[in-house]
């Protein structure tokens, strides 16, 4: 089993709902692309403003480099702030 995350990305209000809305299609695009990427799911719920998230890659270094490529991305900057609430599993 490699690394898995779990978890939700609530909203606080409806604009940053829609920067999500925006940005998510071309976020999960790219992280599907990456090297060590077995799933990635971004999915809406019932609530407008929340979001679960599941991810699971081959190991440790494989999700390391899709956090550092996240952090410089179009996703990061329109999602900051945004509240996450992870479950990570699996790193060594």
């Amino acid at each position: 089993m490699g690394v898995i995350l779990n978890g939700t990305l609530r909203c606080e209000t409806p604009a940053q709902a829609d920067k999500v809305r925006a940005a998510l299609y071309t976020h999960i695009q790219l992280t599907r692309a990456e090297p060590g990427c077995v799933s990635f799911e971004v999915s809406a719920t019932e609530d407008p403003l929340v979001w679960t998230v599941a991810e699971e890659f081959t190991d440790t270094e494989a999700f390391e480099a899709h956090q550092e490529r996240t952090k410089a991305s179009d996703w990061a900057l329109k999602t900051a702030g945004i509240p996450r609430d992870y479950t990570i599993t699996g790193l060594e």
